[in-house]
């Protein structure tokens, strides 16, 4: 029996916050995209905010902050605006701790890596958090109005209709990838919530011509695609990246190795940014099939698709009121970006690049790609936790890198340390620094970069020392932190805006850190 669609009676400040966000609809405002979904209880169906049908009567509408809770409510998506392509909405909050905790949960059960190889169940989740499995169910209940199961569910059930629209994949291999255990229960899950039969929601022609399987991202503008691919440029690999941005659809192709459940998967992969539709073309090659969610997401995560512009530049504007459409470059895989930090320490972002490309070049294992110049992968962790000083020397790698270099390959290669946005921060940055010639500003750039930490604040960093001002101060480390204070919980951010130049009163320009 389907859920009521009946709206419930609503406080005075929700009906004013539903008004906003009905305003936001008949604009069809791109900036609010992810961060509601209209239920219509005409027809049934939850829409994004930019959806391009007739805007619905106010009094059809329902407004629900997550995807989840409109199909617990009993909506089916929209087949037109498809809520699957919406960024995500990442929520960071530094004030109540049942808040905290319950929008943890939902990261975690976001991040595709952040509960291991098995399936994820309340008990992981609840043993994940430090507490019991009673009170992850109230308060995510409490917070979101679904239990985390039915999160999950949904989730996996917009994964699978964007792999049903866009691409040419098997029904079977849609339902494993999307974390269904069998077809049978794919097909139910899809009957009891939508009422279709999975092949109903193949789209005429979605196997997109060429190479390789391609699906579309969203994101909230305002993006800075230029700045974003500068900065990729200026640490380009050029036997693993290609940063194309004069292109019509300026964007990146490059190889990477995707290792999970046990397994490992080597590709490539190419994104453009169609910024018409504030989107990202996303094309991966066939051999990464098998893991096409979790490279979704690293991808999502490397481009900060999922960033909220509008909750960031609340509290970053003031300082820096030209760097409202910059984001946080990401990492496609966090031991590669750990190991090119330490590759960055204390030397020029060029000489780090020189070395990086010496490791893969020598170091590196053989690809084909439809790319001629892109053939190698980097060196995988098991590689590097094996490679001796003298390897190593003979690339230019001082000897206190190469001591930091194969502590972080052990620690990747024995699973004793995990660097993605599902890790827990605080421990993570801790295991770093545990490890021989890793301070607190590599520590802090790794958590910034591979572990997604939007509060990551490396204040020894001297470049933002000269842009803050404060590197005459006699400790300048310590001005920096408290001049920082303001801009919590999104010091990551400011960061990249005061290293770009964009501080209202910068200091004297400084070399961006590798």
């Amino acid at each position: 029996m389907p859920a009521d669609r009946t709206a419930p009676p609503i406080a005075a400040n929700e009906a004013v916050i539903d008004d906003a966000r009905y305003l936001a609809l008949k604009a069809r405002d791109a900036r609010f995209d992810g961060s509601f979904f209209t239920g219509v209880t005409s027809t049934g169906i939850y829409c994004r905010p930019v959806c391009s049908v007739k805007t619905p009567r106010r009094e059809n509408c329902r407004f629900f902050g997550l995807a989840a809770q409109a199909e617990s409510a009993g909506f089916r998506p929209c087949l037109r605006c498809r809520p699957e392509l919406a960024p995500q909405s990442v929520v960071w909050s530094i004030q109540d701790a049942s808040y905290i905790l319950a929008h943890q949960a939902a990261r975690l059960l976001d991040e595709p890596e952040a509960l291991g190889d098995d399936a994820p169940t309340v008990s992981t989740l609840a043993a994940r958090l430090g507490v019991s499995d009673r009170h992850v169910r109230r308060i995510f209940e409490a917070q979101f109005g679904v239990s985390p199961l039915q999160y999950l569910q949904t989730r996996r059930l917009l994964t699978a209709k964007q792999l049903l629209a866009d691409t040419g994949l098997p029904i079977t291999q849609v339902a494993l990838i999307s974390g269904f255990g069998s077809v049978r229960r794919f097909n139910a899950a899809f009957l009891s919530h939508y009422g279709l039969n999975p092949t109903a929601l193949r789209r005429q022609g979605a196997p997109v011509g060429g190479q390789g399987i391609a699906v579309r991202l969203g994101y909230r503008p305002p993006y800075d695609v230029p700045a974003m691919l500068r900065f990729f440029s200026q640490r380009v690999i050029p036997a693993m990246e290609c940063v194309t941005p004069e292109a019509a659809m300026p964007g990146i192709q490059r190889t990477c190795r995707i290792e999970s459940g046990g397994q490992v998967h080597a590709g490539w992969l190419a994104v453009a940014f169609d910024t018409a539709r504030h989107q990202l073309l996303l094309q991966v090659s066939d051999s990464l099939r098998e893991v096409l969610p979790l490279v979704i997401r690293r991808v999502r995560a490397t481009f900060d698709l999922d960033a909220d512009p509008q909750a960031i530049n609340a509290v970053l504007h003031d300082s820096f009121p030209d760097g409202d459409g910059l984001r946080v470059p990401g990492a496609l895989d966090g031991y590669e970006l750990a190991v090119r930090a330490v590759l960055g320490q204390q030397i020029t972002v060029a000489a780090a690049r020189t070395l990086a490309q010496r490791l893969v070049d020598h170091l590196g294992e053989p690809i084909e790609t439809p790319w001629p110049t892109l053939n190698r992968l980097f060196p995988s962790p098991a590689v590097l936790a094996a490679a001796s000083g003298d390897t190593l020397g003979q690339l230019g790698i001082v000897r206190q890198r190469q001591t930091a270099i194969t502590g972080i390959a052990r620690a990747v290669a024995s699973q004793q340390l995990q660097l993605h946005g599902g890790a827990d921060v605080q421990a993570t940055i801790a295991a770093l620094k545990a490890l021989p010639g890793i301070g607190d500003w590599t520590a802090q750039y790794i958590a910034m970069r591979a572990l997604r930490w939007p509060d990551a604040f490396p204040a020894g960093d001297v470049a933002l020392h000269k842009a803050l001002g404060v590197q005459d101060r006699k400790q300048p480390a310590k001005e920096a932190e408290a001049a920082s204070q303001m801009w919590k919980p999104w010091r990551s951010y400011a960061v990249i805006r005061a290293w770009s130049g964009t501080l209202a009163s910068p200091g004297p320009t400084a070399e961006e850190p590798h």
